[in-house]
This record gives C-alpha cells, structure tokens and sequence, in this order.
C-alpha cells in the first residue's frame, strides 16, 4: 500500500458511538456495533440510521479494523424503525422529504456492501423491518434458535422492496422464497433461516456472540486484503455475464498475487508453518 494511500488511513479505535455501542477487541482488529435501546427491542430512528452510514462510510477508511459483527442488546437484534420516533413522523411528511429519507436509509445498505471489511450478523430474538435488513445486508449471518425474522413491510401498507429487498433477498434464498416473505411479511423461523441459507448456522443464546466475534477474528487474522477484494467481487459480480466474471476476477486474483501476504502464505507453506498475514 502507497504511502499516500496510507495517509488517508485513520485507527477507529478510540471512535464514539452515539446512538449505538462500539467497540473493538484488544488490536482493534474487530468491531462490534450493538444495537442498545433493549426497553423497545434496539429500533432505528432517524438518528441512528444516519450515524450507521456514516461510521460504515468511515470503516471505508480504517486502518485497524479487519472485520465487523453487528448484534442488538439483550435477546433481541432490532425491531425496525421505530413507530413513534419514525412511523408516525413519515406519516405526514411530504413527498421530498419521504424521499430523502429513503434515500437515507438506502444508502446504510450501500455503506454496509461497499466497506471492504466482512460484516456478520449475529441475530437473536426480533429481527424485523429494517432490522431484518441489516441482517441481510450482512456478509455472514449467525442466529439463535430463537430469533424470528420478517421482513414486515407490507403489515404497514408498505412495498417488500425496502432498502434493497427486492434485489439482495433473492440471491441469498432464491425467488420464490424472497417473494413469500416479502409479500406475506411473515415471520421466516431460525430453523427454515437456516435451511434456506439466510443463517450460515445457528448457536445457542449465551454463546452466539462468542461465536460471531470468534469467526470474526478468523477472518481479521486471514489475509484481509483477499478478503476485501472477494467482498468486492461478489457485489461486483451480480450485474456481470460470465465473460465479465471470469476477466474480473482474473484481475482481481492478480492483483493478490503482488501482495506479500501471497508470498508469506507460500514461505510459510514451505517452511511447515502458519502464515501471519498482513494485509499488503
């Protein structure tokens, strides 16, 4: 990485949240964002929703923090957008400002996609609304037995296409199955989460967010230059015929080989031993 790349780089760290909590473990090589209003079940306002983008536009830019786990407090992940401090509001706002606001919270998805760090998910109890689209937009998902997930936009007299719904859900559990819960806005079980592949596994309450930061640190000391640059691949990809594919991720698998965590994986191949991977 260039000197001038670099510079542009800044530690989060120290970095205060406002309407949520972070933290970062010892190296501050994994975040941890909670959700923390668990008297309401950790809901968005309007607040929060902004503060969100913002720090995974900032993620963009870290330079310690390798991977991120996302989770809500208290045996609930979030119930959505708050009715009063969000529902009620929306409901007698003009069409500029709805849009604005659609917008917005959009552009939390488009964050969470474009930050080069994996994100997972690590989902207990009420998964709803914009809730469910966090957990969505998530690289990796973990889940309790308990968690219960809908994605409830029409039980508010709203459209399933919300915040990317309609383009993301279906290429993590297929057609049919996206169109059932996004018609229907039913509540999709931890147990057919699972089976349906939007949960890539499921752990009991007290050791899910063990779990989802243990997975995390795997990834945070693998070779997170890779891992960002397959993050970006299977974004990039979607829109892409197999003759893009292929020549994109020639690209992309060239551009890894130049760096030196593909030679200190081989040396350390050679010699019998475990590759410490840098990032560069």
């Amino acid at each position: 990485m260039s000197n001038a790349m670099q510079d542009k780089k800044r530690p989060f760290k120290g970095y205060q949240a406002t309407h949520f909590r972070f933290e970062t473990d010892e190296d501050g090589r994994v975040a941890t964002i909670t959700l923390d209003r668990p008297q309401k079940k950790n809901p968005l306002t309007f607040e929060s929703y902004e503060e969100l983008g913002d720090l995974f536009r900032a993620l963009h830019k870290a330079s310690d923090v390798r991977a991120v786990v996302i989770t809500g407090a208290e045996d609930n992940f979030s119930s959505g957008g708050d009715v009063f401090d969000i529902i009620e509001p929306l409901t007698n706002m003009k069409m500029p400002d709805l849009l604005a606001f659609t917008r917005m919270t959009g552009d939390l998805v488009r964050q969470i996609r474009a930050c080069p760090q994996p994100i997972i998910a690590a989902v207990d109890g009420i998964c709803a609304g914009a809730g469910a689209i966090l957990a969505m937009a998530a690289d990796y998902r973990l889940a309790t037995p308990e968690a219960k997930t809908a994605f409830l936009f029409t039980r508010v007299g709203l459209a399933g296409a919300d915040m990317g719904a309609c383009g993301i859900l279906p290429r993590i559990i297929g057609q049919g199955r996206a169109a059932e819960l996004l018609f229907t806005g039913r509540v999709l079980t931890a147990t057919e989460g699972h089976a349906w592949g939007f949960y890539n596994a499921l752990h009991e309450r007290a050791a899910l967010l063990g779990e989802a930061q243990d997975f995390a640190r795997s990834l945070a000391d693998g070779p997170w230059f890779a891992h960002s640059m397959t993050k970006k691949m299977l974004d990039q990809e979607w829109s892409m015929g197999i003759e893009e594919i292929i020549e994109s991720e020639a690209q992309a698998q060239a551009i890894c080989m130049v760096t030196g965590d593909f030679r200190r994986a081989f040396d350390a191949f050679a010699a019998k031993s475990r590759p410490v991977f840098e990032g560069n």
